[in-house]
C-alpha cells in the first residue's frame, strides 16, 4: 500500500517544476532584466536548463500515476535535486550568486528530503529483489 501523502506530493512537484520550468523557459529575458542580471551569450544555455525542469516535472507527474512503477524517476529526482542545491548553495557559502536562485535551493533541498522519504515508503521494485 502507498503512503497516502505520496501521489498528491508527486503531482505539488510536478506542477512546481512544470510552472518555473516553462516560466524560466518562455519569461528568462525579462525577468533577468528585472533582477538586474547579466544575461548569458547564447539564450539556449538558459532555454536548454528550463527545458530539463520541465522534463523532470513531467517525470515527477508520471511518479503521481503510479509511484510504485516509477521508483527509478524518484531517484533521478534525487540526484536532480542535490544537483541543483549543492551547486546553488555551495556558490552562496563559498563564493557570490544572484540571492534569486537561493530560496530555490532550499526548496529543493526540502523535495530531496521528501523524495527519499516517498523512496523508503515505497515497496521495493520486483526487479530490484533477488531471485
Amino acid at each position: 500500500m502507498t503512503a497516502n501523502w505520496i501521489k498528491p506530493f508527486f503531482i505539488v512537484a510536478a506542477l512546481y517544476d512544470v510552472i518555473l520550468g516553462l516560466g524560466a523557459l518562455l519569461f528568462f529575458k525579462p525577468a533577468y532584466n528585472w533582477l538586474d542580471i547579466t544575461l548569458p551569450n547564447h539564450d539556449g544555455y538558459v532555454q536548454w536548463g528550463a527545458a530539463v525542469v520541465v522534463v523532470f516535472g513531467i517525470g515527477f507527474w508520471l511518479v503521481a500515476q503510479a509511484p510504485a512503477r516509477n521508483r527509478d524517476i524518484i531517484k533521478m529526482g534525487v540526484l536532480f535535486k542535490l544537483a541543483y542545491a549543492t551547486t546553488v548553495l555551495g556558490h552562496f557559502f563559498f563564493g557570490s550568486i544572484p540571492m534569486v536562485w537561493v530560496p530555490f535551493a532550499w526548496l529543493d533541498l526540502v523535495f530531496l528530503v521528501l523524495f527519499i522519504a516517498a523512496l523508503r515508503s515505497l515497496p521495493a521494485s520486483p526487479s530490484a529483489q533477488p531471485a
